[in-house]
């Protein structure tokens, strides 16, 4: 089973979101620490024991992963992963969302967080990611689930990673991951890989 959270808020209330990725290493807000806490309380209510933990390199993702961790007890040491890293925006990046939309127009951005096809000039090295994603479905059985904690811009490549996962995208709203939410792969009885929840909170 295999536990996909995209780490907790890293804008305060009322203050304009932008496009942040890989470049600019945001930490958490008080909110983002609270989303990062009720996500180790839930996981630790449901009896899941992690017996690997995977982040990003970035400050966000390494801070709501040790939120997490911090709810239970004798989990393995995190283990920082370039191909969970969040995506590059290019000339985006840092900007507000008008700014964003007046660039690269809706229909880019519907693209990107329906099919992750990047707009012009965002670097996101796609093959990298689906490398690593199914480098990790193939590995050998763990002895309980794997929590991966990362971003919105790589935790989309997950699903595109597994041509069982690929069809099931059909029967969700569309790839992006709320902050402070998960998403839960797991096998079915057939050993395929199936979307048991995607944009879950707390």
């Amino acid at each position: 089973m295999f536990v996909i959270v995209r780490h907790g808020n890293t804008f305060a209330a009322g203050e304009p979101p932008r496009r942040i990725g890989a470049r600019t290493d945001l930490p958490l807000t008080a909110q983002g620490q609270a989303q990062a806490e009720a996500l180790g309380a839930h996981f630790a209510a449901l009896g899941w024991r992690f017996s690997r933990v995977l982040t990003s390199p970035l400050l966000r993702t390494r801070a709501t992963a040790q939120a997490i961790v911090a709810a239970q007890s004798d989990i393995p040491v995190p283990e920082s992963c370039d191909w969970l890293a969040e995506i590059d925006h290019g000339p985006d990046e840092d900007k507000d969302e008008a700014t964003v939309l007046g660039r690269i127009g809706h229909d880019a951005l519907a693209a990107w967080d329906a099919h992750a096809l990047p707009p012009p000039d965002w670097r996101v090295d796609a093959e990298q990611r689906l490398s690593g994603w199914r480098a990790l479905f193939a590995s050998p059985p763990a002895d309980g689930p794997i929590l991966l904690v990362t971003s919105n811009g790589a935790a989309r490549f997950a699903l595109l990673a597994d041509p069982a996962l690929q069809a099931a995208m059909r029967d969700i709203p569309g790839l992006k991951l709320p902050t402070g939410a998960y998403g839960l792969l797991r096998r079915d009885a057939r050993g395929q890989l199936e979307i048991a929840a995607w944009g879950q909170r707390p």
